[in-house]
């Protein structure tokens, strides 16, 4: 007996449709995800206004991130205070048929709820081959977008009650307006005014960042505001420009926000929601505080928070319900006057040089990966671990140093440098050459250039259980 359809018959109707459109121009953008996009300046831009912000998304909100799957959870975060609820489909998400099925069943129960919604669907990269359509892997950015705008009695039903979104790991223009096209087509094909959607752009990889402005031009009819993701974008700053800097990139501890780098990251994308009338959206709070002395991670968060609020970022996420006053508190903080050092390209890269690596630092990061793999392999989005949330964004900025020190050979503190070799055997301390996250981390860390995703190098791979193909294999 074959297995249900994940999609309704309405939300099959408007995926199939987005496909027909869109599907073909999906898979030619794909072999980019390799290569930086060349920036568009803002000076060739016209000038232009963001999309008003919604209005039920006030200044200062703490919005809760909740795993799109997770029934409990998420009726948790609905009676948990949040100003808003995030149903993720991405870096907390394992995209298991089981795991899309009940994403997709709960939402009629989230989009009842009496608060606002929000939702981030799956990247454009992503493949969802329980749904195909033309015979090849459907796209899950696609599914999980026809199934939030068709979900219960669909938008019609609820006027003033549509899902805003979160759009994530935008590179370029041609993705942007793939975005913009799917949002279009979407809205004629349930009889909504072109604009009705309202989608916040994630600017996480170092590619959006250089485009950002152009980014929010192409999705200005929908797009409200930017929304900084920081391990992300620091993932793809090392996979990018990684093998050219000729230094090892400092491990996760060395990569704060008190950095000058990250500072004219966050300046950087602040600077374009000023100039466009957007929405500054700060990153996630993602501490798992200690039960029995909460008060040290709590402060930690505020003060990460106040930083934000002080550059103009107008809201922030939190991983967990016990954060969300922490969350709210710091972002009460004042904003400053904007900075005025200009953001170059050389300030973006001025990473410190973190001398000889802490050999426990290097074993850390390798288990912090194989144990996020682990999990996604089993169906399991996010770990706790040492005191944080990890999730796919955390294992894949952990899998991009490997490689990076590997690439540059990177000295380690007791002698000698990271090889393959002694990278091996770090890793063979932690899981046996056979276990299927120790193959695929392998294949990440040791490959000539950094893979783009790993969630398609697993299926290259073979690793994952369900059937997952890329078009071009």
């Amino acid at each position: 007996m074959s297995a249900a359809p994940l999609l309704s018959p309405a939300a099959r109707e408007l995926a199939g449709r987005l496909h027909a459109a869109l599907a073909g121009r999906c898979a030619d953008l794909d072999p980019a995800d390799r290569r930086p996009a060349a920036p568009t300046g803002s000076a060739s831009l016209p000038d232009y206004r963001a999309a008003p912000v919604p209005a039920d998304l006030r200044p200062g909100r703490a919005e809760l991130i909740v795993e799109a799957s997770d029934l409990n959870a998420l009726r948790a975060a609905l009676a948990s205070g949040a100003d808003a609820v995030v149903v993720d489909f991405d870096d907390t998400f394992s995209p298991t048929r089981a795991n899309v099925a009940a994403a997709y069943a709960a939402l009629p129960e989230w989009l009842s709820a009496d608060r606002p919604l929000l939702a981030r669907p799956r990247a454009l990269y992503a493949l969802e081959a329980h749904e195909p359509f033309a015979g090849q892997p459907g796209r899950a950015a696609l599914c999980d977008l026809a199934a939030l705008l068709t979900a219960g009695a669909g938008l019609k039903a609820r006027p003033g009650r549509t899902p805003h979104l979160y759009l994530p790991k935008l590179e370029s223009v041609a993705q942007a307006q793939v975005w913009a096209d799917a949002l279009a087509l979407a809205e004629t094909h349930l009889g909504l005014e072109r604009g009705t959607l309202r989608v916040c752009l994630q600017i996480e990889t170092f590619p959006g960042l250089l485009a950002a402005d152009a980014l929010l031009f192409t999705l200005r009819d929908w797009a409200f505001g930017l929304n900084a993701g920081r391990w992300d974008y620091v993932f793809s700053l090392v996979k990018t420009v990684g093998a050219d800097l000729g230094r090892p990139v400092p491990p996760r501890a060395g990569l704060g926000m008190n950095l000058d780098a990250m500072q004219a990251y966050a300046q950087a994308l602040v600077d374009v929601c000023r100039a466009r009338g957007a929405q500054a959206v700060g990153g996630t709070a993602a501490v798992a505080p200690d039960p029995h002395d909460p008060q040290p991670a709590l402060d930690a968060v505020r003060a990460d928070k106040a930083r934000e609020a002080a550059q103009g970022f107008q809201g922030a996420w939190a991983g967990l319900p016990e954060l969300l006053d922490a969350v709210r508190e710091g972002l009460r903080a004042p904003s400053t006057v904007p900075e005025t050092v200009p953001v170059t390209r050389a300030r973006l890269l001025d990473l410190p040089h973190p001398g000889p690596l802490d050999g426990a630092e290097v074993l850390d990061t390798v288990g912090l990966a194989l144990d996020v793999f682990r999990a996604w392999l089993a169906g399991q989005g996010t770990v706790t671990r040492g005191g944080r949330i990890e999730d796919t964004a955390t294992a894949e900025l952990a899998r991009a140093l490997l490689w990076q020190w590997v690439t540059v050979r990177a000295p380690l503190g007791g002698g000698g440098v990271l090889t393959p070799g002694a990278y091996r055997a770090l890793r063979r301390r932690l899981a046996p050459d056979d276990a299927p996250e120790a193959r695929l981390l392998d294949h990440l860390v040791l490959s000539a250039a950094p893979p783009a995703y790993f969630p398609a190098e697993a299926a290259r791979l073979n690793l994952t259980p369900w059937p997952q193909r890329t078009p071009h294999d």
